[in-house]
Formats: structure tokens, sequence, C-alpha cells
């Protein structure tokens, strides 16, 4: 929490770097790239009280484009922000599918419920509904089964039975057999928690001459393959995950800014400090200067604070 005297002044330079007619884009992003979300807020409560108008308005008639996107994305809770992540992804014509499977399928359960929640009181919708509303197929299967969130906590009992034993089923779903047992995949990926499938990909390649990744991209195609990739990708190194779709989004020409604006409000107040560290391992140059180099102008500066240092 902000002291009173701090909020109020953080409030007004705010207000009037808003207000005038030249509007500071420096002193917004430096206010609000460098506050928590609880900060944030209070700063939002505040700047009604002095301005007596809504922050979300005034930066929504000040800003524009993808810095506009990334100001309106911090001023959500983690959960309210991937709530309406998910509800643009299927809202309209079409549906936003590289959305969809990122925040389904790398958000562990607590996350999941917490957004669910969160979903109803912003949309009064049901997450589950509209999903099966907008997907079809075992791509809709597979996102309904995360959504339920039924997986396992983790245990401290090693079952190697179990382990065993499931890993011998993903192959015969799978590798072994002509055509893909898909809903036995799903039940495995969606219910067994996740250093026990750890244990389970380690033990699948005593039966299978492909590991699990490959197996997935030899047996299945489209998004589910994108899906239990990331599953995977996930259940390995969710962080490292992350990392990748980064590099991945800001090496392509003109750089995704809709991804990397999502996964940094998404993971500011998560882990975007150890998403820095594997980035660094894996790419063998910073985040910092990784944003530093594929984007520009206000948006570049104001990823550049979220990022919060150069390793």
């Amino acid at each position: 929490s902000i002291s009173k005297l701090l909020l109020t002044a953080l409030t007004i330079v705010l207000y009037q770097w808003i207000s005038i007619t030249c509007v500071d884009e420096q002193t917004i992003i430096d206010i609000l790239t460098r506050r928590s979300y609880e900060q944030r807020r209070e700063i939002a409560f505040e700047y009604e009280r002095i301005a007596k108008k809504d922050l979300i308005t005034a930066l929504k008639a000040a800003l524009s484009g993808s810095l506009e996107a990334l100001m309106l994305g911090l001023m959500k809770s983690t959960a309210q922000y991937d709530a309406s992540e998910l509800r643009a992804s299927m809202k309209g014509l079409g549906t936003d599918e590289e959305t969809l499977i990122e925040i389904v399928c790398s958000r562990n359960n607590e996350e999941l419920v917490e957004i669910k929640r969160v979903y109803r009181e912003m949309f009064k919708k049901e997450l589950d509904k509209d999903v099966a509303g907008d997907t079809s197929g075992d791509f809709a299967k597979l996102l309904l089964a995360l959504v339920q969130t039924k997986r396992d906590e983790p245990s401290n009992v090693i079952d190697y039975q179990k382990i065993d034993e499931d890993a011998r089923c993903l192959y015969e779903a799978g590798v072994k057999r002509k055509g893909t047992d898909v809903a036995t995949w799903i039940s495995i990926m969606s219910q067994r928690s996740v250093p026990h499938l750890q244990k389970v990909f380690e033990r699948y390649k005593s039966y299978s001459p492909y590991d699990m990744k490959e197996s997935i991209r030899k047996e299945v195609k489209g998004d589910l393959e994108k899906s239990f990739l990331t599953l995977v990708e996930c259940f390995e190194n969710r962080q490292l995950y992350f990392a990748n779709r980064l590099s991945e989004a800001m090496k392509s020409k003109g750089a995704k800014e809709k991804v990397v604006t999502r996964i940094m409000v998404s993971r500011c107040e998560v882990d975007l400090m150890k998403i820095r560290t594997e980035f660094k391992r894996q790419h063998k140059r910073s985040l910092y200067q990784t944003i530093a180099e594929h984007t520009k102008g206000d948006y570049q500066k104001a990823l550049l604070s979220l990022c919060g240092g150069d390793d």
C-alpha cells in the first residue's frame, strides 16, 4: 500500500499529465508500470476522487494502440486480465485459438479456478459454456477438461506403479496403435498432478521410440497438437514456455505485440523474474535487450519498465 501523501502526489501528477492538451506518456508509464496492481487500484480510487472522473476512461482518451492495451491491462488484476483476454478471444466472429490455448493450457488449477470465478463475475457467463460454444471436437474436449480443474494436487508419495501405468497408457493410446485414442491422453493430462506427469513423461521414453512432444507431433495436428504441446512444455518448465513465446513473438516481422503484451501483463506479478532468468539461459541474451531491439516508442519504454531491468 502507498502512503497517503505519496498516493495523492502521484495521482495529482497523473491527473495533470493526462488532462493537459499534450499528454505526457512517459509520466503515465513511470507511475503505472512501477506499481503493483493493488497500488494502481489505490491510485485509480484517488484519481476519481480528485478528478471526478474514471482513470480508465481518461487513459482510453489519452492513449492509443499497443501502449493503451498495455496500460489498460495493468489496471486489471491478473485473473481479471486473463478472463477478459479469454472473453475477447471468443466474442464475435471467429475464435482466437492462440490466446485460448495459451491461457487455458498454461494456467495451474488455482489460477483457473480464480479465472472462472472472475469470468462469471465480469461477464455473467460460465467460462466452460463459452468454450464449449466456441470450439469443437477433441480440441473442445481438451479445453473443457482443463477448465473443469479436476487436476490432482501434488502428493509427497511417489506412486511408481501409477507412473508406469500412465506412461504405458499414453504410449498404447498413441504411437503404438493406428489412430490416436485422444480421450485417454486428455484424461491423463488434465487430471494428474504436474510432478506426477513429469515422471510419467520420463518413464514414457522407455516405452516409446519418441519422447512425448515428438509423439504429439506425430499423432495429432492443428489446435489439438498446439494445445498438447503447450501443456507438456508447461508441465516441464512453465517459465521457459513463456520465455520461448516471447522470443518467437518478437522475432516475427513487426513484433506480435498482442502476444508480448499479454504475457508481460499477465505474468508481471506472477513469475516474470523467473521468465527473465529462463529467457537469458535459453536465448543467450536478456529479455530486456530483446524488447529494446524489437519494439519501439512509448510501448517499448513501458515494456522495459515492466521488465524491470537487464540481466
